[in-house]
């Protein structure tokens, strides 16, 4: 069976025809041709694929393209605004958070989704004060962040980078 799906991404509504079994993450690269996010493992353990879908961080890989149909999808690629990098993108230059750089788009975007979801005082499973907002130490900016790996081992720096991010 084809679906038809109509996807905001980067600020541009594309619509395209895939089979339902398409993943998010297919119709992003395969059928509209947007790379940014990366099929790592293809199981939604590396983070490699992770969008900000709807203002959330999400793992495309997992998730049928016709589900979204109508949502929101933010890349590494759509994070600036066209003349000026995002902060976070910003501070993953300065501070060298990368080496080969195939996980750094899904890292770029659940850094801004951990800091979207810091502002908005969720905790995570290290968050000290769960009535309070969470102070974004090392810990806990690593504790958020699992879920996006690194083969190359740049986590000092990615975590450096998460927390410049925040100012």
């Amino acid at each position: 069976m084809d679906g038809e799906v109509e996807l905001r991404v980067d600020g541009r509504t594309r619509r395209l025809r895939v089979d339902n079994r398409t993943t998010l993450l297919d119709a992003l690269r395969d059928g509209l041709g947007v790379t940014s996010p990366k099929k790592g493992c293809d199981h939604g353990q590396c983070g490699a694929c992770t969008v900000l879908l709807d203002g959330r961080r999400a793992v495309t890989c997992l998730s049928f393209a016709v589900v979204h149909d109508g949502a929101e999808v933010v890349t590494a690629a759509g994070l600036g605004d066209g003349e000026r990098l995002h902060p976070v993108q910003e501070a993953f230059l300065d501070r060298d958070a990368f080496q080969c750089g195939f996980c750094t788009p899904g890292q770029v975007c659940s850094a801004v989704g951990v800091l979207d979801e810091v502002a908005a005082g969720h905790p995570s499973a290290v968050t000290a004060d769960l009535t309070g907002p969470a102070e974004l130490s090392p810990e806990e900016v690593r504790e958020r962040m699992s879920g996006n790996l690194c083969r190359c081992g740049a986590y000092v720096r990615i975590v450096e980078a998460v927390r410049d991010g925040a100012r």
